[in-house]
């Protein structure tokens, strides 16, 4: 997931612009979550204590940066031709100490994590479980962990000289990025096939292999038209960090460049966020007598019945073993099934989008107000 959560995105804010990998409700999802934080705070204290630790830069901005570091993989940020953000230049260090404690391969530093694990958890989800009710797909370093440890450094409980390399200004970028990623279906829930292609439960089959949440299967869709050839398949995840954020917006029409799209998405992004930002989303609050490192978990838990549900509205077919880099996955294809309700899965599928994003917008906001005062 993550392994390229995979696109290319036109970072507009440093002083070069360049094409990179990112992952993960895409740029777009990112910046609208942020943003949304950003609105929710504005002329408080926190955002002052936010603005200085982040030199300046808005959540929206923060908020994309933990996938855009992910474009020094192939040349590390040491390398001349690498990009920097040169107007930040304390961050722009403390984000290559980062990268370098937690490199994309343990080649590179054995024994690190690498930073792509910290974006997501892969909890089976069949049978239907409980971030805690197993083991499998989870870990020390996956995303239910890795806020807290953000928290923590926030709150000063972890010195900033910790083993990670997460200063508080990092903490604060990561943790605008994950709780975007945390309240992304397949960041959180995957499915999970035996030899033959058929479900199984990998803490019973020692031998299941995981779709990675979506990112070893291509999706097909019933209100697409068919294929040309040439055309790419889109994987399964990809659909929802891209085309599922993208279809928020239906005025805006998808077969342009993406900086046309971008520059046509950005009035309509202001008003969405606005409104999400000056209106409460459903059950979104957490029990008042949970720790806020309390949090993710419920998060987890909270998002697994939907991941279950995205993986349910599919057929898997032609799954199969598939070498990937270091490690054994399944793949495949998924095709979308009929479904009782009449709506079909990308408007199932937005729906979920604009409600997870908006909750994960004000859950930012609050989040920073309980650690950053």
């Amino acid at each position: 997931m993550k392994s390229g959560l995979r696109r290319t995105v036109l970072t507009i804010f440093l002083t070069v612009g360049f094409a990179i990998a990112a992952h993960a409700y895409g740029p777009l999802g990112h910046e609208i979550v942020g943003a949304i934080a950003d609105e929710r705070l504005a002329n408080t204290p926190t955002a002052a204590k936010i603005r200085a630790l982040l030199d300046g830069l808005t959540l929206e901005k923060a908020a994309v940066i933990a996938d855009e570091i992910k474009g020094w993989d192939k040349k590390s940020p040491d390398d001349p031709r690498s990009f920097h953000y040169s107007a930040h230049r304390n961050i722009d260090r403390q984000l290559r100490d980062f990268w370098r404690a937690n490199p994309p391969t343990p080649s590179i530093n054995p024994g690190a994590p690498s930073h792509h694990w910290f974006h997501y958890t892969d909890v089976p989800v069949a049978p239907a479980q409980r971030y805690r009710d197993g083991r499998a797909g989870r870990s020390k370093w996956d995303v239910v962990h890795m806020i807290p440890f953000c928290i923590q450094v926030l709150q000063g409980r972890v010195p900033e000289q910790n083993e990670r390399k997460i200063t508080k200004p990092v903490a604060l970028i990561l943790l605008a990025h994950y709780v975007a990623d945390i309240h992304q279906p397949l960041h959180v829930g995957a499915e999970y096939f035996d030899q033959q292609g058929r479900v199984v439960d990998p803490d019973k089959d020692k031998s299941a292999l995981g779709d990675e949440g979506g990112n070893t299967f291509t999706l097909e869709l019933s209100d697409e038209p068919p294929r040309r050839r040439g055309i790419h398949k889109k994987k399964l995840h990809g659909f929802w960090d891209y085309d599922a954020v993208n279809a928020l917006f239906p005025q805006v029409p998808g077969m342009l460049r993406k900086d046309e799209l971008q520059a046509l998405i950005e009035p309509h992004k202001r008003q969405l966020v606005h409104e999400m930002a000056t209106h409460e989303p459903n059950s979104w609050r957490m029990p008042p007598d949970v720790a806020v490192e309390g949090y993710t978990e419920m998060w987890a838990d909270e998002i697994l019945p939907i991941a279950l549900e995205a993986h349910a509205r599919l057929e898997f077919t032609d799954v199969h073993p598939q070498q990937e880099e270091d490690r054994i996955v399944a793949a495949g294809e998924a095709v979308e099934k009929p479904h009782s309700d009449q709506m079909n899965y990308r408007g199932w599928a937005t729906g979920v989008v604009r409600q997870e994003l908006h909750k994960a917008g004000w859950r930012l906001a609050d989040l920073l107000e309980k650690i950053c005062n």
